[in-house]
């Protein structure tokens, strides 16, 4: 008997021991801050141990990672997991999942690994994933999966992750954005000037766009001085061989960067996507969309050459390569620039002038029509193709126009089933995907986080999401903490991802079982957009305390507000003739701005003007304020009438206001303001108007008799030369700083 039971302890011994042997996996993480010299120039940047991208995080399914991060910045930080299945608590969304790491401060991560595939880890503490917080992740399948793919899984693998640099500080990029700053579509040679409309033939097309009250066509928002691959803009892999079969673990991990992906060797053979399996698919090309992660086979054909696999930016600007084997450089073709005015074209017979889109992308989803294939060169022909004069003509398709096989989602398939539970009850959500490219602001349903409560969901439901874009821009939105099915048609076998790149006018639906209860983050994944407003939180019910926030409502609060931040912008004249400049703080929805004018002789005086506004409305044309008006100049002695026959004021006034501004058509704001003393005025002004890629236009024009037209020159980010007419102060030349 005795010994029965000590062999019963035994056993159970046993067991426990089995049951809580995993393989921890364990990595210390230091993340300090560091200076970078990408562009000539030295910046500042966040490195992880001492480097940039940030280590490559292996794990095998079944493993227990413990991640040990000590933060030595000045500065608070944080960890996220993209695409992990990982408890709440662990995903790394300081106010929502965990309070920020501060600075001198260690935080360990611990959570098991329960999937395979290739996956990214980034900061998402502000904006430090753009200045270097971004790695690659990748979780290996056990040797006795039964999923294991002979022939797939069994290649050697390259982690790829690729990215971007500006010399710019994301801050002030991000600020830029909010305040319409031209500088970036000037160094991409991207303004779509009426100069270069008339050029191109589009004067048509250019006055057509800005009657409908929109800016020029763009498909990337901001200006990087250098694209990487692996941290570099060009590598070579020599170690690989003739007749070798590779397979690419690809991230993007850029902050607001698409790439399009390209092979000197020939196709690509697509098997895995956001880290999930999918049915070989071949293709020429592809694009990977901000966040998502694919997997590659490619093959090195011939002896004594490397091929080039080529990452090219959206717009086209540059690119990254990484040479894959030894030997002679074969160059892949680079892409052509894109014909702007022709995508102006289409956007302006989409557009309706109350701002809304026409029901055609009811019709479009799954990357199935891409719109922006009227700005495709390779695709609708051009004179203007330019080839790479070291590349071999031979293995150039993009001369081929019918013959290009561009990935789109309706081309994955899962290799296994992928249905829900068909006994689980569904919640349907619908969300439209909005955006204000003028005022930059971006949302869902027209609100932002800060305007949203969370959305409440149950565990065990079946949750469906239509999602439709109602921008001009592409949104990668990304899901925290699940998979979901992408409804492409694929029946039983559609996709898994955590990321749906949704194109404009595009509209799609996804599904997931609401099966790990938390607070999870769903947002758009471009960097700035999501700093910009686009998200929201999916709350499970009834959900167990998170024991690293003692007070949710407040770090709520706190998340909230991180993404409706003030933006600064100031400029200031000097002329010859005085000095007059303006000063604005904005959010998404506030205005708070002052203007002033300063002459240098009596006859001109000074005179300032402050309003405190929100804007109103979907598309933000209307923006009712209260102001301020104080104005002093010597007069003349003559008693001056407006056009309403009141005695005009604008030479000595102290007064409040109420009024309102309307963007009209060709972007004239139109103000119309009454006076504490019972006078009004209704005032007409333009400014930035594009003549070239460099000169400005502007006037103004009101009822109080007054009038303005000047031309600025722009020479750098912050510097213009300027000229200006005043019916005030008359003509005069100078500078104008910005800021």
């Amino acid at each position: 008997m005795k010994n029965k039971k000590n062999l019963f302890f035994i056993l159970l011994i046993s067991t426990l021991h089995n049951l809580t042997a995993q393989n921890v996996v364990r990595y210390e993480l230091t993340v300090t801050d560091t200076i970078v010299n990408y562009s000539g120039k030295e910046k500042r940047a966040i490195a992880v141990n001492g480097q940039i991208p940030m280590p490559t995080l292996t794990f095998t399914e079944g493993d227990i990672a413990e991640i040990v991060v000590h933060n030595k910045l000045k500065e608070s930080t944080s960890l996220h997991w993209h695409g992990l299945y990982v408890p709440n608590k662990e995903d790394g969304v300081p106010y929502l999942t965990q309070m920020p790491i501060k600075p001198d401060e260690k935080y360990t991560y611990r959570f098991p690994i329960i999937q395979s595939g290739t996956h990214w880890y980034h900061s998402h503490s502000g904006l430090q994933e753009q200045i270097g917080m971004y790695g690659p992740l990748v979780l290996l399948k056990k040797k006795d999966d039964p999923t294991f793919r002979k022939g797939i899984d069994d290649l050697a693998q390259v982690p790829i992750i690729l990215s971007e640099w500006t010399d710019i500080k994301p801050e002030n990029v991000h600020r830029m954005l909010h305040n319409a700053n031209d500088w970036p579509a000037i160094k991409k040679g991207t303004v779509q000037s009426y100069s270069e409309a008339i050029k191109e033939g589009h004067l048509k097309t250019k006055l057509g766009n800005e009657w409908k009250r929109m800016l020029a066509m763009d498909v990337s928002d901001v200006y990087y001085d250098k694209f990487l691959i692996n941290g570099n803009n060009k590598s070579q892999l020599s170690q690989f061989k003739a007749g070798d079969k590779l397979r690419l673990l690809i991230s993007n991990g850029g902050a607001s960067s698409y790439f399009w992906l390209n092979y000197a060797g020939g196709k690509m053979t697509v098997v895995a996507n956001d880290g999930n399996d999918v049915d070989p698919v071949d293709v020429d090309r592809l694009i990977i969309g901000v966040s998502e992660t694919y997997d590659v086979v490619v093959t090195i054909p011939e002896k004594g050459i490397a091929y080039e696999f080529l990452a090219t930016p959206e717009d086209r600007t540059n690119s990254a390569s990484i040479y894959l084997g030894n030997g002679k450089i074969k160059l892949k073709g680079r892409m052509p620039k894109l014909k702007y005015f022709e995508g102006m074209k289409m956007m302006n017979g989409m557009m309706n002038m109350n701002g809304s889109m026409d029901d055609m992308g009811m019709k479009m989803s799954l990357q199935k029509m891409d719109m922006n294939t009227v700005m495709y060169p390779e695709i609708t022909g051009s004179k203007s193709i330019q080839m790479n004069d070291k590349m071999d003509h031979s293995n150039h398709s993009m001369n081929s126009k019918k013959d290009i096989v561009t990935l789109n989602y309706g081309m994955l398939k899962a290799p296994n089933p992928t249905t829900l539970p068909k006994d689980a009850p569904i919640r349907e959500l619908h969300f439209e995907l909005t955006g204000n490219m003028n005022r930059y602001v971006w949302s869902l349903d027209n609100k932002v986080l800060s305007e949203s409560d969370k959305i409440l969901i149950k565990k065990g439901k079946n949750v469906r999401i239509t999602l439709h874009n109602n921008s001009m821009m592409r949104h990668p939105m990304h899901l925290h903490g699940h998979d979901f099915r992408v409804l492409n048609g694929k029946g039983e076998y559609a996709p898994l991802k955590n990321v749906l790149d949704i194109m404009p006018m595009e509209t799609d639906t996804i599904e997931f079982l609401a099966n790990t209860e938390g607070d999870w983050f769903f947002h758009c994944h471009i960097l700035y957009h999501m700093m910009a407003g686009m998200n929201r939180v999916f709350s499970y019910e009834n959900q167990v305390p998170n024991p690293n926030l003692p007070d949710k409502a407040w770090a709520y609060k706190k998340l909230q507000s991180e993404s409706n931040k003030l933006h600064f912008m100031a400029e200031n004249d000097f002329a010859s003739n005085g000095n007059d400049g303006m000063a604005m703080l904005q959010n998404t929805r506030w205005s708070f701005s002052t203007e002033w004018r300063l002459g240098y002789h009596d006859e001109h005086g000074y005179e300032t003007e402050t309003h405190i506004g929100r804007y109103l409305g979907k598309n933000q044309w209307l923006m009712p304020f209260v102001g301020f008006d104080w104005r002093y100049r010597k007069q003349n002695g003559e008693i001056e009438k407006n056009l309403f026959g009141q005695t005009n004021t604008k030479d000595q006034r102290s007064v409040l206001s109420l009024g309102a501004e309307y963007t009209l058509p060709m972007l004239i704001k139109l103000q119309g303001e009454a006076y504490s003393d019972g006078n009004i005025r209704f005032q007409l002004m333009r400014e930035d108007i594009p003549i070239s890629p460099r000169l400005r236009w502007a006037f103004m024009v009101n009822t109080d008799k007054e009038y303005m037209t000047g031309f600025k020159y722009i020479t750098t980010k912050n510097i213009s030369l300027s000229t200006h007419y005043d019916s005030d102060m008359g003509i005069g030349f100078g500078a104008t700083l910005n800021y």
